[in-house]
């Protein structure tokens, strides 16, 4: 495995068909709710705040990650929560290392936009060498029952605060299109 060397730049108007043609390929059949999630979270980034990127080689659109706004419900107070979904690469460029680029990419800007976290669903088995870690540990309350708790994960950025933990609600699109958890 070599480390990936496709150029990542933020997600451009001119990109919407070929990022949904990508996650019909790297997600199969669940590609259609995923496109209309992203469709829908792609709107909230300019209200609420998050990124979009892709991975572009010779205008081939080869990977896409997206952060979007949800709400942590503190003790505090509420406070905007990043969540990292999705992340798709194509299935003819996986395993060479553009996801991890992507991943390092979307977590750099996160830093860099002074987040204190990025919570996330997924395989911790591949999360972890990213610093995520299961969120129930720190105090993150998952969601959904649908969740594994292994799946609910967390990475602590530099202004993140102990206190900074409590129960997520996840943004509109995400139970709009019943994309929280695991289905069968």
């Amino acid at each position: 495995m070599h480390a990936d060397a496709t150029p990542i730049r933020s997600e451009q108007p001119g990109d919407v068909e070929a990022i949904r043609r990508l996650h019909l390929s790297a997600f199969g059949d669940h590609g259609r709710v995923v496109n209309a999630l992203v469709d829908d979270l792609r709107s909230t980034i300019a209200e609420l705040g998050g990124s979009s990127f892709v991975a572009v080689a010779h205008d081939d659109v080869r990977g896409h990650v997206m952060v979007t706004m949800s709400l942590l419900d503190t003790a505090r107070r509420l406070l905007p929560a990043p969540v990292l979904s999705p992340l798709a690469v194509a299935p003819e460029h996986q395993g060479a290392g553009l996801g991890a680029s992507l991943m390092r990419h979307a977590l750099r800007s996160a830093t860099a936009a002074d987040w204190p976290f990025v919570i996330l669903e997924g395989d911790p088995r591949y999360y972890a060498r990213f610093g995520f870690r299961p969120a129930g540990e720190l105090g993150f309350r998952k969601p959904s029952l649908r969740i594994p708790d292994a799946a609910f994960q967390v990475v602590c950025l530099p202004d993140y605060e102990p206190w900074m933990t409590g129960t997520l609600v996840y943004a509109w699109p995400f139970w709009t299109h019943d994309a929280v958890g695991l289905r069968g």
